[in-house]
């Protein structure tokens, strides 16, 4: 499976849209219509993810539905794919693709005021930090309000308030999101995909309540599915997100069959062997092949999972993905990046400038690592800064000349093994202090709090 495939396929998806675009003109009996190449480029990582969309979900099965392609116009002519250009009508706008972004949690996370009164802020988390600069969509944003809402009047004023964002939001009873996230994704899928064993005291426990985490976790994947199906409208490409929503595909080609579909994980994907350990591994696997695309941020993550696919189902691995009885589902490496421009614009603002100069008077002197992390139990962070106390052990002279500024966001605060993580984190800082100190100056600065972008 060689890796340019997976890089690369626009000469690919160009000419096989062409040619469904004329053999579906030639059914109708229209009028022979010119089909000239179309030009594509090279986007930054931050557009890449969005260009596989428009170029890889139009290859549908189903010659019978829309098809259009990046710079194809209806009258036949084609338009240039440089910058996302769309072919214009005289006084009109040029339309937008419609995107509907499905994930686990809303980019705004809310906050109750009041009765009728919800506080809505932009989330600092790294999907909506990337999906925020894509702005050659017309985005709508369909995730779990992740605040439990009993009542009526305050479902109404958060979806009037999220309305007003382009949000959409799923209410879960607050049975079903113990079972499905911090149960069967955060306890089993998460483990699992980070090559991580569960704890042997919990063996036993985790495979009592296996069938009725999973069976939530289906639930959740069918409540979702039913709120999208509601806001679909023709045309629109479905973009669902992470392993919160790896049964959605499913549910949604159910339920339309022609429905342009995008499963993106945002985490590795281990080996097949190690995805053998899970039990539900079959139905998870055919689920995510309902979809027209499958994302992953590196050619090893898209390889293991055609992998598994060959392995545990018996399907056949092509260089574009996965074949199923003459279905093809495309597998493709497409990392998903930030805005980079705004971090870079906002060094320009006065208030940074200012902060960037009371932190050189501040350290002035001393060398600073800066350590910007979630505070997961994969980002290695005790390791970190253990680390770093065996180097001030080793390296007497440096114990005055060096700060280590860490910056954790919290994360999972609910989930019991993460807040023995936040504790343990905090001892070993506090020894660290206390040995290294002065009344003046310790040698690391630790903040866990959210930041905004």
């Amino acid at each position: 499976m060689p890796g340019n495939k997976y890089e690369s396929n626009q000469t690919l998806s160009t000419g096989r849209v062409v040619r469904l675009v004329n053999d579906r003109k030639i059914r109708k009996n229209s009028r022979t219509s010119q089909s000239n190449d179309v030009t594509t480029e090279n986007y930054n990582n931050n557009n890449r993810g969005a260009q596989y969309i428009e170029n890889d979900v139009n290859l549908t099965e189903d010659d019978n539905s829309k098809v259009a392609t990046v710079g194809q116009c209806p009258e036949g002519d084609t338009a240039t794919t440089n910058n996302y250009e769309r072919c214009e009508k005289p006084d009109k706008k040029p339309a937008r693709q419609r995107l509907l972004v499905v994930a686990n949690r809303l980019p705004v996370p809310a906050v109750r005021k009041g009765e009728d009164v919800w506080h809505l802020e932009i989330s600092a988390g790294g999907l909506v930090s990337a999906l925020l600069s894509m702005k050659e969509f017309e985005a709508r944003w369909i995730d779990r309000a992740g605040v439990n809402v009993p009542d009526t009047v305050g479902k109404n004023a958060l979806t009037k308030s999220l309305a007003e964002k382009i949000c959409i939001a799923v209410f879960l009873d607050e049975e079903i999101v113990h079972q499905y996230y911090n149960g069967y994704c955060n306890s089993i899928l998460w483990p699992l995909f980070h090559y991580l064993g569960l704890p042997q005291e919990n063996q036993l426990a985790t495979t009592r309540s296996f069938q009725s985490q999973f069976a939530a976790y289906k639930k959740e994947n069918e409540m979702f599915a039913d709120v999208v199906i509601k806001h679909y409208e023709e045309g629109d490409v479905v973009w669902c997100h992470d392993y919160h929503l790896m049964y959605l595909p499913k549910c949604l080609k159910d339920f339309k069959k022609s429905m342009k579909v995008v499963w993106f994980l945002h985490t590795p994907f281990p080996s097949s062997e190690i995805h053998r350990k899970l039990p539900s591994r079959s139905e998870l696997l055919c689920s995510v092949l309902a979809a027209n695309l499958v994302g992953f941020h590196t050619y090893d993550y898209a390889r293991h999972f055609v992998s598994a696919c060959t392995r545990i189902l018996g399907l056949e691995g092509t260089p574009e993905g996965v074949e199923d009885q003459g279905r093809l589902t495309r597998v493709a490496a497409c990392p998903i990046g930030i805005d980079s421009d705004h971090f870079i614009r906002a060094l320009e603002l006065p208030q940074v400038q200012e902060h960037i100069r009371e932190l050189k008077e501040r350290f002035a002197g001393r060398k600073v690592m800066l350590g910007v992390d979630r505070l997961d139990m994969i980002k290695g962070i005790p390791q970190k800064i253990l680390a770093f106390k065996k180097f001030l052990e080793e390296n007497l002279d440096w114990r005055d000349k060096v700060v280590l500024l860490q910056i954790v966001v919290p994360t999972r605060t609910d989930v019991p093994e993460y807040k023995k993580l936040t504790i343990q984190v905090h001892e070993i800082v506090g020894r660290i202090n206390g040995r290294f100190g002065t009344l003046t100056a310790v040698p690391i600065h630790h903040l866990v709090r959210l930041w905004p972008s």
